[in-house]
């Protein structure tokens, strides 16, 4: 019975250790380091709540511009190299591949800076 509770105790303050061994840490590169909308902490968290709040605001109302929109997110965070948050270390690809996270925004979305919306562009709908 002692050897059994020995060997639980050992397990439980070693599980973090290994929960955490396989993933490598995500290798995040700010490329145009500055003042963010949130504080780091926040934008880990709630980030793509801010996202869907801007989504809404934006299809629903018509409202553009928000201070979280994808668009300012990938001006900010788009390689300098590739000009895209995606790849190995991509700004958003490398978090979400570290947390097991499926990115879903690039479906319909471009994950490249310097892209306009249309009617930003001057093309009408």
């Amino acid at each position: 019975m002692k050897r059994m509770l020995i060997g639980l105790a050992a397990i439980l303050l070693l599980a973090p250790v290994f929960a955490t061994a396989g993933a490598p840490k995500p290798n995040v590169i700010i490329e145009n380091p500055g003042q963010c909308i949130a504080p780091t902490a926040e934008m880990r968290v709630n980030h793509m709540k801010m996202l869907n709040h801007s989504r809404d605001r934006t299809l629903r109302q018509g409202i553009r511009g928000e201070k979280a929109s994808l668009n300012g997110c990938i001006e900010c965070h788009a390689s300098k190299t590739t000009g895209s948050v995606l790849g190995k270390d991509g700004f958003c690809e490398s978090c979400h591949t570290y947390a097991a996270v499926k990115v879903d925004c690039w479906q319909c979305h471009q994950p490249k800076a310097g892209y306009k919306h249309a009617e930003a562009a001057g093309v009408k709908p």
